[in-house]
């Protein structure tokens, strides 16, 4: 799961084995599990549960909800929002 390379602190690595027991696995990829995240939104009320994200950086599969609709990706790219 972890990049080659990564030097990763322990407690981050039991961290992630605690996520991998709890949420569902990336069907995708089999190797991550798809964790939740969340954002604010135009008039600062938190959104829960926006998106949802492979852990695993090689596989990069997303699912997120926009305006009331549901995209599915491939590839996650750095954001352009506040440039």
């Amino acid at each position: 799961m972890w990049h080659k390379g990564w030097v990763v602190p322990q407690g981050v690595v039991k961290e992630v084995e605690k996520m991998e027991q709890t949420y569902p696995p990336c069907l995708k990829c089999s190797k991550g599990v798809l964790v939740p995240l969340s954002d604010y939104g135009r008039e600062g009320a938190s959104i829960m549960y926006k998106a949802w994200v492979c852990t695993n950086p090689e596989c990069g599969f997303h699912i997120r909800i926009d305006n009331g609709e549901i995209s599915i990706g491939e590839s996650i790219g750095p954001s352009t929002k506040g440039r």
